[in-house]
């Protein structure tokens, strides 16, 4: 069975800083893409970043370009926050393509993309 597991959620103030985490296991996604999507009380799912299966190739959201940073190595990814707004306040759940060796920098944003997704976990910004 596949699992995406996310954690490092909490409350922060505005202008800190947060390192999330997503596990995978059941499966091995390391020939592919994988991303981070949010979702705010009352708006819908939007993309946050995207990285490549090497690493080599990443995509941000404009409103976190700068601030967030996307890795991953053959397990996990992770996505590193800094310079938190409230705005930044949503659930971050992770999530992977089921295609392999390819990377669609048009189509990553797109959440239908993903085959693979976790439950979230919870990122407040207090101001």
């Amino acid at each position: 069975q596949v699992r995406l597991v996310e954690s490092g959620g909490g409350l922060v103030q505005t202008g800190g800083s947060l390192r999330l985490s997503c596990v995978v296991s059941g499966h091995t996604f390391s020939s592919s893409a994988m991303g981070w999507f949010r979702q705010a009380p009352g708006k819908e799912r939007e993309f946050v970043a995207a990285v490549s299966w090497s690493g080599g190739s990443t995509s941000y959201a404009d409103s976190v370009k700068g601030r967030f940073t996307i890795s991953r190595d053959n397990t996990n990814l992770f996505l590193q926050m800094n310079s938190l707004k409230p705005e930044d306040t949503a659930v971050y759940s992770c999530a992977a393509t089921s295609y392999s060796g390819a990377y669609y920098r048009t189509r990553v944003p797109n959440a239908r993309e993903y085959d693979y997704w976790g439950q979230g976990t919870q990122v407040t910004v207090s101001s």
